[in-house]
């Protein structure tokens, strides 16, 4: 039987090339955030700004510091009862060495089907769908059911002060109504062997504790007996937390994912087993145990480390930084599990914190997200998903928005979608974006 014509209205040829030159144009402007502030979104926030105003859409532009720029903007539904959906997506990226790569990060260069550079990913493809999708609305003359708001942040790729954490805390009033939104890291294809096309839709992600710890000790002569070393004292607990092994613990979200993989799989996953060994049921799952494997625990990882000016001088102080995450409801153990392996010596806090969320599979908008993935490609078997780090979803959260990541790429086999995410020779095929035009559009239409 021939598939039903889309009564809601195909994206048009126009939408599908602005999606590439937009994703290309946006490559193009250098948003590195370095951290520590060193970053100017401005002129991407004036590229997108400059493309709602030419749909007709009003856009705000809105600085906590000046060249750190965000837009927000609304689009009236036709239900004024409904509640408002959040579409939110960030302008920055993390630093590139163009000596790396086989095309330079910022070239925003289109060869053989493929558009390459820094946020080819992460996210700029998705910021140009949105851009698209809008001003598709506004040359066909279609409103949504709901109000949709659109938002282009900075520093998300550092502590997003100046990003979603200045709009959630000074601009909340822009975002009156949504109660959910959706963003990245979510609706890729991920190839898990044997013809098994697995569409992950993020449902969660894990809580942020980036640590500072701070060893003290007796400053000295690098020839004599010291036993107040704070560089020991420091690299002893470095070692100790980077060799922990931290312990299980499946949140429904997590859970929900591994019983849903396992099941493609013709694996039946008794979790409500306390004899179920996840570890081994892993080791089952092929390539797909890499969408649940860093989510089924808290980590730290120690990440840098900064003692000392001399080579024969013992310092006072020695400092290091963990890259901590934690899974919903695993606070408390990180802390108490912190506690023991840094010891008496070491001091530790957080320098950055951020919650971890949780948001529910069985709702009608995760299958809305579900379905609209499935009409575009009747192979695909999507699936929950949490994601070990942390998007801006975090920041909206504050405001009671729950958040989904919903990116939608159709990849062909052997792309390795996840690696190239803050890697090297990051690209996203043009194939790809026009899927996600296409799954965007009908999901904000149906929302």
């Amino acid at each position: 039987m021939a598939e039903a014509p889309d009564l809601l209205g195909p994206v048009d040829r126009q939408a599908l090339d602005e999606v590439v030159a937009f994703t290309s144009g946006l490559i193009r402007i250098d948003t590195t955030n370095r951290g520590g502030g060193d970053c100017q979104e401005r002129p991407a926030a004036e590229y997108v700004a400059e493309r709602l105003a030419d749909a007709g859409i009003e856009p705000t532009l809105l600085e906590r510091t000046p060249g750190r720029t965000n837009v927000v903007a609304r689009i009236p539904g036709t239900d004024p009862s409904a509640d408002a959906l959040l579409v939110h997506g960030h302008l920055d990226v993390v630093p590139a060495e163009p000596a790396d790569w086989s095309v330079h990060p910022f070239s925003g260069e289109v060869r053989d089907g493929v558009v390459w550079g820094r946020g080819a990913v992460d996210m700029k493809n998705m910021d140009a769908m949105v851009l698209s999708v809008v001003r598709g609305w506004a040359r066909e003359g279609f409103r949504p059911a709901r109000d949709i708001v659109i938002a282009f942040t900075a520093d998300e790729e550092d502590s997003a002060v100046d990003g979603s954490g200045f709009l959630a805390e000074r601009h909340a009033d822009l975002f009156e109504g949504c109660t959910e939104g959706i963003s990245e890291s979510g609706a890729f294809t991920f190839h898990a062997g044997d013809g098994l096309a697995l569409y992950p839709i993020a449902a969660g992600e894990r809580g942020t504790g980036w640590l500072k710890l701070t060893a003290g000790g007796r400053a000295g002569h690098g020839s004599k007996v010291n036993r107040e070393n704070a560089v020991s004292a420091l690299a002893a607990a470095v070692a100790r937390i980077g060799e922990h092994e931290w312990p299980i613990r499946l949140t429904p979200t997590v859970r929900a994912a591994i019983t849903e993989i396992a099941a493609l799989h013709g694996i039946t996953a008794d979790l409500d087993d306390p004899g179920f060994d996840v570890a081994q049921l892993l080791g089952k799952l092929g390539p797909a145990a890499s969408l649940v494997e860093n989510t089924i625990r808290n980590s730290s990882n120690p990440t840098m480390l900064d003692a000392g000016y001399k080579v024969n001088v013992i310092p006072g102080h020695a400092t290091a930084y963990v890259d901590g995450r934690m899974v919903p409801g695993g606070d408390e153990e990180f802390h108490a599990t912190l506690d023991r392996l840094t010891g008496p010596l070491v001091d530790w806090e957080f320098y950055h914190r951020e919650t971890a969320l949780t948001a529910p599979v069985d709702s009608p908008t995760y299958a809305k997200l579900r379905a609209a993935v499935e009409r575009f490609d009747p192979d695909a078997h999507t699936v929950p998903y949490c994601m070990s780090g942390g998007t801006d979803a975090k920041q909206f959260a504050r405001l009671g928005i729950t958040g989904y990541g919903f990116t939608p790429l159709k990849l062909p086999v052997g792309f390795d979608y996840q690696r190239l995410f803050h890697g090297v020779d990051e690209r996203v095929p043009v194939d790809a974006l026009h899927f996600g035009v296409r799954v965007l559009d009908h999901y904000l239409r149906t929302a």
